[in-house]
């Protein structure tokens, strides 16, 4: 079964089982090395347990390549949506590239090299939703307007007033930086910056609990990949080809489950609402 070629939501949706699954890898190898427990960091907001299987994430570059929105018919949520998220993937890259080398542990520098190559293949993935058909000035002004954007929501959000004062110092930063950029454009674009962005800011970016969204997206959308542009459940060639070529050995992601079961006994799972979504992702205590 195949969706629209354009459906962004989804390409939001099937990436999101991948990092839930690398929060699950982390918390095992963070209590292997620290000898500390990940619930105290997640503070009750997700669970921790399998997302899709590590072997199951690597896809052929042909088919990280989405279908770009239109500049001139896409909402303007959908384009600071798609901003924020291949900025997000791009910071997450960069970490695991530039922090893995620094751990002692081989099994560590492992486990991150891989998920860089994931989050690699993800910033392909969501930079291609950007329509390159805009303008250096355009896309200069649209990144303003989304930095004011969540800025903007994390100090209309946030309830301690001494890290309020910090989000409104930024916010000030970034209505400068937005306020430059808008001459820029109407200078070297000739072009009124109100032409592309939306009339008022949208409705801030809040943060919650999520368990119950992570749970429907893993009972319904685990199964899926990409095929070119498109989104299909079942195994296609291409990719089954790439899966050989890339776990010709025993992937760090799998390895790093063995080792925590070597160390402890048994794997680090987090499931406070009930059982794993999917049955065959569920560990011996909730079969």
């Amino acid at each position: 079964m195949r969706s629209d070629a354009g459906d962004g939501r989804r390409s939001v949706l099937v990436a999101g089982v991948v990092d839930f699954d690398h929060l699950y890898r982390c918390a095992n190898l963070y209590e292997m090395i620290e000898h500390r427990k990940a619930e105290k960091i997640v503070d009750q907001l997700t669970e921790v347990m399998p997302g899709r299987p590590g072997f199951l994430r690597h896809r052929d570059a042909v088919d990280n390549v989405r279908e770009p929105y239109d500049k001139d018919a896409a909402a303007p949520i959908s384009k600071l949506h798609a901003l924020t998220i291949m900025s997000a993937e791009q910071q997450t890259m960069n970490f695991y590239f530039n922090v893995g080398p620094m751990y002692m542990e081989p099994i560590a520098r492992q486990l991150y090299q891989e998920i860089g190559l994931v989050e690699e293949e993800h910033v392909t993935h969501y930079e291609s939703l950007v329509d390159p058909g805009e303008t250096w000035w355009e896309r200069l002004v649209t990144h303003e307007y989304n930095e004011c954007y969540l800025y903007h929501s994390f100090m209309e959000t946030e309830t301690d007033p001494r890290v309020k004062n910090i989000w409104e110092l930024h916010l000030n930063m970034e209505l400068e930086h937005l306020r430059i950029a808008c001459d820029l454009m109407r200078r070297h674009d000739g072009r009124d910056p109100e032409s592309v962005l939306a009339p008022e800011l949208p409705k801030p970016v809040t943060f919650e609990p999520n368990k119950q969204l992570v749970r429907d997206l893993l009972g319904t959308q685990i199964d899926w990949t990409t095929l070119g542009t498109g989104y299909v459940q079942e195994a296609h060639r291409r990719f089954e080809e790439y899966q050989d070529k890339i776990n010709a050995e025993r992937p760090p992601q799998e390895r790093v489950i063995d080792e925590h079961r070597d160390k402890f006994g048994e794997e680090y799972r987090l499931a406070t609402d009930g059982p794993h979504p999917v049955a065959r992702l569920r560990d011996a205590s909730e079969a």
